[in-house]
């Protein structure tokens, strides 16, 4: 998939968040291409974004056209059922977070179903998960662009401080998701 450079991290970034589970696959492609070939580092991490959103959207739509039926087959195992509650809790914060954080498996696909079968703006949705495969990709490629090989270990050294600042970053997107519905609501934007 080197060998592909930004264009096989487009289709890997597809496959992943389309529900065929890459763990860190999409992260490790993108490191190795930005280390060498640091001239397509922010290419690579634009298409890494595009991919995600792409295999995100597949999801979103599969679930907003199956509902709540197809949502229940996926809840149905006990970490389903706590994402579920999680997401009916968090909302889009349980989507952000394991969109942002690298290199820890944190699952993407129930909440993503919970998202789409439960009929979230599709606007919230892609806003989500553009800013934090933004944030996510083109940091790695920034990494990998003034560590090169040495990346893995620094984001590994700083795991505690990636995690606070992902939580941080989400209870601040979901505060102003918020406030955009709620002044949607007071001027009286349809939902």
């Amino acid at each position: 998939m080197i060998g592909l450079g930004p264009i096989g991290l487009l289709f890997l970034a597809i496959l992943d968040s389309a529900g065929l589970p890459i763990v860190g696959g999409v992260d490790a492609l993108l490191i190795a291409v930005a280390t060498q070939k640091p001239g397509e580092a922010y290419l690579a991490a634009l298409l890494a974004v595009l991919g995600s959103l792409a295999g995100s959207l597949v999801l979103f739509y599969i679930a907003h056209k199956g509902g709540e039926v197809l949502l229940m087959r996926h809840v149905a195992s006990k970490t389903g059922a706590r994402m579920h509650l999680w997401f009916q809790r968090w909302g889009l914060a349980t989507v952000f977070v394991p969109a942002i954080v690298p290199f820890i498996p944190l699952p993407m696909k129930v909440p993503v179903f919970c998202a789409g079968a439960l009929q979230v703006r599709l606007l919230y949705f892609v806003t989500v998960i553009v800013v934090a495969r933004t944030i996510r990709y083109f940091g790695l490629a920034y990494l990998a662009v003034h560590y090169g090989a040495e990346t893995l270990q620094f984001i590994k050294s700083h795991g505690v401080q990636v995690i606070l600042a992902a939580l941080l970053l989400a209870a601040a997107l979901t505060i102003g998701l918020r406030m955009f519905q709620k002044h949607e609501v007071e001027i009286g934007v349809p939902e």
